[in-house]
C-alpha cells in the first residue's frame, strides 16, 4: 500500500509541476492542500490519514498536541533548514523525523528592493489612477541616489541588500547587536554607532534580522518614533520584530513617510485585519521566498527527503 503525503498551504497549485515527484510515484501518492487550515482542529481532521506532510517555511506550527493527534505522521518536511514553529522535541517523541530543505536569499532580496522602489515612486498609486482614468502624476517620487539606508542586520539577505542599494548610489549603513566594523568593512557599508541614530538619520530602513528574543518587538513606538516623517519602513523578515501596533499608529499619524512589508502577525491575513486599510502601506502576501527557481529547490529537496527516509538514511535532518 502506498503511502500518502500531504503538501500543505499550496496556494498556487503549483509544487507538484515545479518540481519532479516521478522518483516516489511508485511508493507515495501526493495530495495537494491548497487552502490554508487556521485551526489545529482542521489541521488534525485533514491530515488524520497521511504519512508525511510537506509543510510551507514557517506558517503552520506542529506543536506537541498537534504530533499527538496524528499518530500515522511518519516524516514532515519543512521548506528551509530551520523552523521555529516545529516542536522538534515532541517530533521525535512521536517517531517523527523532520527534514528540511534548501532556501535562496535571492527572492526576499529582490521583493525587499520591490517594495523600497514601489513605494519610493508611488507606483501602486500612480499605476491605478492611470488604469482607472485617474490623475496624470499625483506623487513626487523619493530619489535613492545620495540618500542614505539604514539596514537592521547584514547577514545573508542584509548583505546583498547593501550592494544594490550602494549600486543605486546610496550610503548604507548597517546596525544589530553584535554587528562589527570588520563586518561592514567586508561589505562596503558604513556602521551605525547605534540602532538609534540609524533610525534618525536613515531616509529608508530595511529590517533583515532573525526573530528571537532579543529581536521580538525591536521596533516600537518609541524607536518609530525617531524616524523621520519623510522616511520609509521595509520588512520583509518578521513581523514580530516590529511592533505592529506602533506601526499602525505611524501609518495613521503619519509619522512616517510610509512601510512596505510583506510578514504580518497573523498569515493569512484575515480579511478584516487593520493592515489590509492603513494608509501609507505597501503590503504584499508574505511573497518573499515564492519564486519558481526557489520553488524548485524546496518541493525537489522534499522528493529527496522523501526518497532518503522511504531508503532508512534520511538527509538534511532538522531538531
Amino acid at each position: 500500500m502506498k503511502l500518502r503525503c500531504a503538501v500543505l498551504d499550496d496556494f498556487q497549485s503549483v509544487a507538484t509541476t515545479v518540481a519532479d515527484w516521478s522518483p516516489v510515484a511508485d511508493d507515495v501518492d501526493v495530495v495537494s492542500f491548497p487552502e490554508h487550515f487556521a485551526t489545529e482542529d482542521g489541521l488534525a481532521a485533514a491530515l488524520a490519514d497521511f504519512d508525511i506532510v510537506v509543510t510551507l517555511r514557517e506558517r503552520v506550527p506542529f506543536p506537541a498536541s498537534l504530533f499527538a493527534r496524528l499518530p500515522r505522521l511518519k516524516l514532515l518536511v519543512a521548506s528551509g533548514m530551520r523552523n521555529s514553529v516545529i516542536d522538534h522535541a515532541a517530533a521525535e517523541q512521536h517517531g517523527v523525523t523532520v527534514c528540511g530543505t534548501a532556501s535562496s536569499s535571492t527572492p526576499p532580496v529582490e521583493l525587499t528592493w520591490a517594495l523600497l522602489l514601489g513605494l519610493a515612486r508611488g507606483i501602486v498609486p500612480e499605476a491605478t489612477a492611470l488604469r482607472l482614468g485617474g490623475p496624470w502624476q499625483s506623487t513626487v517620487g523619493a530619489d535613492l541616489h545620495g540618500r542614505r539606508l539604514g539596514l537592521l542586520g547584514l547577514g545573508k539577505i542584509g548583505s546583498r541588500v547593501a550592494q544594490v542599494g550602494l549600486a543605486f548610489g546610496m550610503e548604507v549603513v548597517a546596525w544589530s547587536q553584535n554587528l562589527t566594523k570588520e563586518r561592514t568593512d567586508e561589505v562596503g557599508t558604513g556602521l551605525a554607532a547605534s540602532k538609534e541614530e540609524l533610525l534618525e538619520t536613515s531616509d529608508f530602513v530595511s529590517v533583515h534580522l532573525a526573530l528571537s528574543d532579543r529581536t521580538r518587538g525591536l521596533l516600537g513606538a518609541a524607536e518609530l518614533g525617531l524616524m523621520r516623517p519623510t522616511s520609509y519602513l521595509i520588512n520583509t523578515s518578521r513581523a514580530a520584530i516590529v511592533d505592529q501596533d506602533a506601526l499602525l499608529a505611524a501609518l495613521h499619524g503619519g509619522t512616517i513617510a510610509g512601510a512596505g512589508v510583506d510578514v504580518f502577525d497573523v498569515e493569512p491575513l484575515p480579511e478584516d485585519h487593520p493592515m489590509r486599510s492603513a494608509p501609507r502601506l505597501l503590503a504584499t502576501p508574505h511573497l518573499g521566498y515564492v519564486s519558481r527557481s526557489n520553488y524548485a529547490t524546496y518541493y525537489g529537496h522534499a522528493v529527496e527527503d522523501i526518497q532518503a527516509f522511504l531508503a532508512g538514511s534520511p538527509v538534511r535532518r532538522l531538531g
